[in-house]
């Protein structure tokens, strides 16, 4: 039997949720300017003062600096502020207009110099705008716009973070529930399932990613897609250095068509890898070893439970293994948070994506099982369970479990399946929060928490429809 260690929670500073309270209910207020203020700002061509901030949409590259970027998206937003009848739509001019200053730069210096140019154009279009505008209309149509804005800021603040102040996992629950997936969507996103003849093991019915190989000593790498040799117990027969591409393929609109370029480093398709690695790796999951949750017990009445998930994977010579697994609460407190000793050898800790090196896997002492017995003491088959692309966590898990919200299914992409928005752009665009910009690696933790924020939006913007 194996040894347990018990993983003591991370310490959460406590009422956490009431300092978020007053944070944002002092800024909702900052908005609230008499009449006489605003028109005498507007009069006097001055920017109209804002506590909020718009959020930019984070690049996989880092030409340049996410802090450069931040300071030139508020500084756009105030000279927007200046022309636009609501604040959303100065944000949304900003965020478009930084964009565009960072598509046309190859690198900081260059960034600089169009942000620059960019702002001073700004400043001259708002200047002729405010002066030959009717100022009367524009100061009472934007006090009006941030009067109400202000109501609105103030009051959802006051009822939604109060509902979320005292952990009220029922409420929310039952506000999940509709957006908990069918099995049907669990097959067509590759969760994985009862394998219906072997116990203990799993089955994904969606099996694409083999392409069709079906020597079992033949891998195909996932970064650069060439064919390498292992022996049995998945080890490289020979060394083969891997020239990738860590970035995606991004396509944009040229003169005559469309060209398609790598987010890592601009280079065209087809072009040698900006990356090497000494050896291949592939992404297999192993599908045995997977433990159920179980059925409550008939005795407890209370609410099995609101929880985000998120995992970070590093490559071994069996594929993927799971390596560290976040659990946060719907207060945003992380209540489990563990490094994971994978069972083979490892080939990459892929450092860039999953934030974990050597240092942190030969540090502990927990395996994927220890993982399983402490996860099945809180979470039952009831247990909500949120995160993103789930399928893929729950199979580095070994765990399987029905009762699920996927964040990637709640917000699906405008043009379906098989495209998904990924969780950087979802919480940029709903959360106006930059995540996943570190230059270690993702953190789970922020993932996770990230997810259950997505959600408790999700759940507030559903209110507010059937209110009405």
């Amino acid at each position: 039997t194996p040894v347990h260690t018990p993983v003591t929670p991370v310490p959460v500073q406590p009422h956490a949720s009431i300092h978020i309270f007053s944070k944002k209910l002092c800024m909702a207020r900052s908005f609230c300017f008499s009449s006489k203020k605003i028109i005498t700002l507007l009069l006097s061509s001055q920017p109209i003062p804002t506590k909020r901030k718009a959020k930019m949409r984070p690049e996989v590259s880092a030409k340049v600096p996410h802090d450069v970027r931040q300071r030139y998206v508020n500084l756009f937003v105030e000279e927007f502020l200046k022309t636009s009848v609501t604040v959303q739509d100065a944000f949304e001019k900003a965020l478009a207009e930084e964009k565009t200053v960072y598509d046309r730069s190859i690198n900081k210096l260059k960034y600089l110099s169009v942000a620059v140019n960019a702002l001073k154009r700004l400043k001259n279009q708002s200047s002729v705008s405010v002066k030959g505008g009717n100022l009367q209309q524009l100061s009472e149509c934007i006090l009006n716009c941030f009067l109400i804005t202000c109501n609105s800021i103030i009051l959802l603040n006051m009822l939604w973070w109060d509902r979320s102040l005292w952990g009220n996992d029922v409420a929310l629950y039952d506000s999940l529930k509709e957006h908990i997936l069918s099995e049907e969507i669990l097959m067509e996103n590759n969760y994985p399932l009862q394998h219906p003849e072997k116990s203990g093991s799993a089955i994904l019915y969606r099996e694409d990613y083999k392409k069709g190989i079906t020597d079992p000593l033949k891998r195909i790498c996932c970064r650069c897609g060439a064919t390498y040799s292992v022996n049995q117990v998945g080890k490289h027969t020979r060394k083969e250095e891997c020239n990738y591409h860590y970035g995606k393929g991004v396509e944009k609109k040229v003169p005559g068509g469309v060209e398609t370029r790598y987010s890592c480093c601009e280079g065209v398709a087809g072009c040698p890898g900006c990356q090497v690695f000494k050896l291949h790796v592939h992404d297999a999951v192993s599908l045995d070893g997977f433990v159920s949750t179980l059925p409550r017990p008939g005795s407890d009445k209370g609410c099995p439970g609101v929880f985000s998930v998120d995992c970070e994977m590093c490559y071994t010579t069996q594929g993927l293994e799971l390596a560290r697994v976040t659990v946060v609460n719907s207060s945003l407190q992380v209540i489990y948070d563990t490094f994971v000793k994978p069972d083979n050898d490892v080939i990459d800790y892929n450092t860039r994506f999953s934030g974990i090196n050597e240092a942190d896997v030969k540090g502990t002492s927990s395996s994927i099982r220890d993982v399983q017995e402490t996860l099945l003491s809180f979470v039952n088959a009831e247990t909500i369970l949120i995160g993103y692309g789930l399928e893929s966590d729950l199979c580095a898990l070994k765990l399987l479990h029905g009762t699920v919200v996927d964040t990637s299914v709640s917000f699906p992409h405008r043009l379906g399946l098989p495209h998904k928005m990924t969780l950087h752009n979802l919480t940029a665009d709903y959360l106006r929060r930059i995540i996943q910009e570190s230059v270690g690696g993702h953190d789970s933790a922020e993932d996770a928490a990230a997810c259950m924020e997505l959600m408790l939006w999700k759940v507030k913007e559903d209110g507010k429809t059937k209110r009405w």
